[in-house]
């Protein structure tokens, strides 16, 4: 394990805050009693050469943060007087800024602390019997709904969107302490470049008013509004070591409505509207359905140069497509262990139109009702770069699979094999597939009691017991 673990990027997630004393929230006092441990990965700036947020200035989040915009937050109105103090201008709020969750926080959370039901964020004229009852396609036929009752969902939304919905501005680092967990909300980072989000739990970002598309597809869908992390018009943002899940909410406890899943959740992380230099690393997803939409729109247009992401060391676990699906960007995706199955699976890599994914080194372990031939989709793309990936099919031993050959020999039409980019951007060398697992299982998402190597102190020894600077971790 010492020679796998040898130059790997630089996490330690062993956070916590020492025991504190009663202290006014939000923190900055408390902030002077972090452990050294916590202190240092929050200054931490993403190392150089890691993936495509290291690309220009690099990512150094809210590393400059003075102590009087250090703060360690414990509820909504806390992270949101840590971001700036108003959630509509937040985004705008350049100065560098390191905030630390601490425990649980819920964006259903009101300005006291009491939680919100959908029921009192809906207008006054929006509820669902009477909007399933208005546009019943056997009643209102396959045309979107329009009239009162969709202009009162859209003033529901605008309501959730102002609750649930945090700005995070440039110059920013959002890392969770031991435990810490973002319910029923969305980190959007929006014209906020520089920012990196790191050691957190997301879970159930949920949508109370769903929107129906009976264009959508042949029988149309249910689409909802809010991602756990949106990526939006921003560069260099790192999003590391955090965990993604519906917990308890999960999309195949939804009812059906019009014959189609009433679907209440969006992505995980999408990266969308002209984003890019974008690096994924030791993220955990978890039992979702929509993981990650790289681009949003089939037209071409500013998205064209952009888009451009890593994802490296990745854990997909029981998750069903988007993992990711690509429009136009240069997107790196090595290293990462997808564990998948299940009737409802759809697909893994989406190769989108003008997309170039290059995917290198990954390890797919699947149950015996996924093809290997089905892991890729085209969605209007022409051609990937695909080596080096390993198979392990329903308890079977692991092998090499060509997956793009796999593929061609059961679609039409083939897609071609270069994705006519090679990366440049990798701190370490790629590890071989078969470790793939050994290393991504139980160092993927947030609060891994493990140290592995600081990109600052040199080189890991045993697990443990390394030491950085004189310290031990």
């Amino acid at each position: 394990m010492r020679r796998i673990l040898t130059g790997a990027t630089v996490i330690a997630l062993l956070l916590g805050a020492a025991p504190a004393a009663a202290a006014p929230r939000p923190d900055v006092a408390s902030a002077d009693r972090l452990s050294w441990l916590a202190r240092q990965l929050g200054r931490q700036a993403l190392p150089e050469r890691d993936g495509w947020a290291a690309e220009g200035a690099g990512t150094s989040g809210g590393s400059a943060a003075t102590p009087d915009r250090t703060r360690v937050v414990h509820s909504r109105a806390e992270l949101v007087a840590a971001l700036g103090g108003d959630n509509a201008s937040n985004a705008t709020d350049a100065t560098p800024k390191l905030i630390y969750v601490d425990g649980a926080i819920d964006g259903f959370e009101g300005p006291d602390g009491t939680p919100l039901s959908c029921a009192e964020l809906a207008d006054p004229a929006y509820g669902l019997d009477a909007y399933l009852a208005a546009y019943d396609p056997a009643v209102w036929g396959r045309v979107p709904p329009s009239g009162p009752l969709e202009e009162a969902r859209v003033r529901s939304v605008t309501n959730q969107t102002r609750q649930t919905q945090v700005n995070v501005g440039p110059n920013t680092t959002i890392v969770g302490l031991r435990g810490a967990r973002l319910s029923g909300l969305t980190l959007m980072i929006d014209r906020a470049s520089n920012v990196i989000v790191r050691n957190l739990t997301f879970v159930d970002a949920r949508d109370c008013f769903p929107a129906w598309s009976p264009t959508d597809g042949e029988a149309g869908n249910w689409n909802s509004q809010y991602d756990q992390i949106s990526v939006r018009r921003s560069d260099n943002v790192w999003v590391d070591h955090n965990t993604f899940t519906d917990g308890d909410n999960p999309d195949n406890a939804q009812p059906v409505h019009f014959g189609r899943p009433y679907q209440v959740h969006d992505g995980s992380l999408d990266i969308t509207h002209t984003a890019s230099l974008v690096t994924a690393s030791w993220n955990r997803f978890t039992g979702r359905d929509k993981l990650m939409l790289i681009g949003s729109s089939n037209t071409v247009g500013p998205d064209v140069g952009r888009l451009k992401v890593t994802l490296h060391h990745n854990l997909f676990d029981g998750v069903l497509q988007r993992l990711p699906r690509v429009r136009f960007g240069q997107v790196d995706v090595y290293n990462n262990h997808y564990r998948l199955g299940g009737d409802d699976f759809q697909y893994a890599l989406g190769v989108g139109v003008q997309s170039a994914i290059y995917a290198q080194n990954n390890f797919f372990t699947l149950d015996a009702t996924v093809d290997p031939a089905d892991l890729l989709y085209d969605w209007g793309g022409t051609a990937l770069t695909e080596r080096g990936s390993w198979v392990r099919q329903g308890g079977g031993l692991a092998r090499p699979v060509d997956l793009l050959a796999a593929y061609n020999a059961t679609h039409d039409p083939d897609l071609g094999a270069d994705a006519g980019w090679t990366p440049v951007l990798r701190r370490d060398p790629v590890l071989p597939a078969p470790l793939v697992p050994l290393l991504v299982d139980p160092l993927a998402g947030a609060t891994v009691p493990l140290v592995v190597t600081a990109g600052t102190c040199g080189r890991v020894g045993d697990v443990g017991a390394h030491r950085c600077g004189g310290d031990r971790l």
